[in-house]
Order: C-alpha cells, then sequence, then structure tokens
C-alpha cells in the first residue's frame, strides 16, 4: 500500500517553474506640472498598459504633485505590469510648456522605479518649448489681478 501512494505522489509532482527573466520593454510617459503628475505606460508600438495619476491614489487636491504621491504612482504601475514581464524602461519626462523644469513628482517616481528593480535604458525630457506663438493676456504691463 505504501509504494503505491509514494508512486501516486511522485507522478503527481512536476518540475518547478524556472523564474523568468523580464525582458519586455516599455515607456514610461510621466507629465508632471506643479499641480498632478500623470504616467501613461504604453508598450514599445505604443499600445496603453495602464494610466494613473495623481487624483487615483489621493484624496486631497493638494498633494497631487508631492513626491509621496508620486511613489504611490510608481507602486501602482509596478503591480500591473510585474505580471507582463516588462524589466527595461524608457522614461520621458514632460513639464508644462514654457516652465523650466518639471514639477516635484518626476524624480521621485523615477527613484522609485529604479528601487522596484526595474532597469532605466533612459530618461528624456521632451517639455515643448514656445516658439512665439499667439499673445500673452494681459498687455504692456501684465496682468493685474
Amino acid at each position: 500500500m505504501t509504494e503505491e501512494v509514494v508512486e501516486q505522489k511522485l507522478e503527481i509532482e512536476e518540475p518547478q517553474e524556472k523564474k523568468r527573466e523580464r525582458t519586455n520593454e516599455a515607456i514610461v510617459n510621466i507629465y508632471t506640472s506643479f499641480n498632478n503628475t500623470l504616467v501613461h505606460v504604453t508598450d514599445m508600438s505604443g499600445k496603453t498598459i495602464i494610466k494613473v495619476s495623481g487624483g487615483m491614489v489621493t484624496k486631497h487636491n493638494r498633494l497631487k504633485a508631492n513626491p509621496t504621491i508620486a511613489m504611490f504612482i510608481a507602486k501602482k504601475i509596478t503591480e500591473t505590469i510585474k505580471d507582463l514581464g516588462i524589466g527595461t524602461l524608457f522614461v520621458k519626462i514632460r513639464a508644462q510648456t514654457g516652465n523650466p523644469a518639471p514639477g516635484p513628482g518626476a524624480n521621485a517616481l523615477v527613484k522609485s522605479l529604479i528601487r522596484e528593480g526595474y532597469k532605466i535604458a533612459n530618461i528624456l525630457d521632451i517639455t515643448r518649448v514656445p516658439r512665439g506663438g499667439p499673445k500673452k493676456k494681459g498687455g504692456r504691463r501684465g496682468r493685474r489681478v
């Protein structure tokens, strides 16, 4: 009787699957203003994987552009893309047009992704630069409140 039980157990056990290396790549588009942080993750062909904004992870309007909220956004992103086997990320950071620097969430978000174990292939700043364009609101002395 015991030999039969042992044989059945041996047949049921299957070799464990090897841990897959994360080789897929994705593009992380980060838009940071001083009021909000928006992150849009796409695959290399441009298909949307996940979109997360500051308002999806916090209730407080004043905290949307906070570095702490950016870490929560990164955590939410990693939960989704971990299952897809993505290991390398191309990061594109965009600030508001005309601003000299992105908002406070961009740096914290990239650091959080690195801490989660993702390889950052490159970081691009794709902030738009104004070149003339329509006349600004106000006048010669500027807009008075």
